[in-house]
């Protein structure tokens, strides 16, 4: 069979958000980039399907008319403006995502099936400086002197494809990650996390708040209740890998048993019926600062271990990096220079500059979870406290404040109601 030869500038393995938000700012720039794809879109991403206010920045920088587009389709798309956490106790407290609403106000966040989102981004790929490739299997990736090669069979052909740069957007079992970096993600970054669609829960909010359960069972994890467009909810639970294993936990078995015996959580499931199959995935999360690019490479998403330690959120880090990867690739290009210590500095630094507080900030705020009796404490004193409540409120969207959550004297300042 014949070898077919390709070159271009940029290689992307792999077209979820990671991938996807790297093309479309790449596209931007003028730069010439080949997508190679294993799945076949649309396919289906075991997820949470929340989507923050990151999610909606990007997209908006990639294009306005595509948010337009999202938050105009609410029979796809459905429009958040909160959080509910359910403190261990069973008391609630529900945290709007912004205090300044008003009808022209879009909605800081929104819901949306993977398959969904995915397909979506997918379909805004394609430019003249984007080829992509689907349902292609990568066989080998290599260095070769100064550039990257990729070897992949599509359709029956073997493609060789040469560039001067490889980004990794292929997941936390990333081939790209394992070849030049040689790391694979380890225990301590991994929480594992299961999904299911059920059809018929009720008690959601009207402004559609996702729910947070801090169950005893699970700390430092969660079950979670997302509400979905056209009366379905997205129900997991995530929990790290090593209380797992220490515990010797059947996260199936828990979901299930507090979805059927809780008392704030079964009522609501009464006549719930579950809609295809219960999955499992893993979620690397950004514990610690990683290495995150090298000479030739840069990974983005879930092969960048990029996932909020707390909220478990992946879509918008995955697309806030592939829209920083993109960036850095531009002044790659500019400068000839894909060496790992020029995209150490035009990438990992600044991801981190422009991330860092915000995952430090979860990273101690999973650990805190743990406490059953803190976050009793916290839920407690904010249902009776407006203050409070506002100022939790305005944590979602101010990173200094979000940092008193680990300082001892925020919680000394609650208890004697200063």
């Amino acid at each position: 069979m014949t070898v077919q030869q390709l070159s271009t500038t940029v290689i992307i393995i792999g077209a979820g958000p990671a991938g996807a938000g790297t093309s479309f700012f790449l596209t931007k720039y003028g730069i010439p980039h080949i997508v190679i794809e294993k799945e076949t879109f649309p396919r289906d991403k075991v997820c949470g399907d929340a989507c923050s206010g990151k999610t909606a920045l990007v997209i908006n920088r990639a294009n306005p008319e595509w948010l337009a587009e999202i938050l105009g389709d609410a029979q796809s798309f459905l429009p958040s403006w909160g959080i509910t956490f359910v403190a261990p106790d069973g008391k609630s407290l529900d945290i709007p995502f912004t205090l300044a609403r008003t009808q022209e106000t879009p909605a800081p966040g929104f819901t949306v099936p993977r398959m969904v989102l995915d397909d979506f981004l997918f379909n805004k790929m394609p430019s003249p400086y984007c080829t992509i490739f689907q349902n292609a299997t990568v066989s080998e990736i290599a260095r070769v002197g100064d550039s990257v090669k990729v070897t992949m069979t599509h359709e029956r052909a073997i493609y060789e494809v040469t560039a001067s740069l490889i980004i990794g957007a292929d997941g936390d079992k990333s081939m790209v990650r394992k070849q030049f970096s040689g790391l694979d993600t380890t225990p301590k970054t991994y929480a594992v996390g299961l999904r299911a669609y059920y059809e018929g829960v009720t008690g959601l909010s009207k402004d559609n708040f996702i729910e947070l359960h801090f169950l005893p069972e699970m700390l430092p994890g969660y079950l979670w209740i997302f509400p979905l467009p056209n009366g379905m909810a997205n129900v997991g639970v995530g929990i790290l890998s090593e209380v797992v294993r220490k515990k010797k936990i059947n996260l199936r078995e828990q979901m299930l048993h507090a979805i059927k015996t809780n008392p704030q959580i079964a009522p609501r499931f009464a006549n719930a019926k579950l809609n295809g199959k219960i999955q499992g995935w893993g979620l690397p999360l950004a514990m610690e600062r990683q290495n995150l690019s090298g000479d030739n490479f840069i990974l983005t998403g879930d092969a960048a271990c990029l996932i909020d330690p707390f909220s478990g959120e992946g879509i918008g880090n995955a697309l806030y990096s592939g829209m920083l990867a993109a960036m850095a690739i531009q002044h790659a290009v500019e400068q000839n220079d894909f060496s790992g210590a020029f995209l150490k500095s035009a990438y990992d630094d600044v991801v981190y500059k422009r991330l860092g507080d915000e995952l430090r900030i979860s990273a101690a705020l999973q650990k805190l979870c743990k406490y059953q009796w803190l976050f009793n404490f916290v839920v407690k004193k904010a249902r009776k406290s407006a203050s409070l409540r506002n100022t939790i409120s305005a944590m979602f969207s101010n990173i200094d404040l979000r940092d008193q959550l680990r300082r001892p004297s925020f919680y000394l300042k609650i208890l004697f109601n200063r």
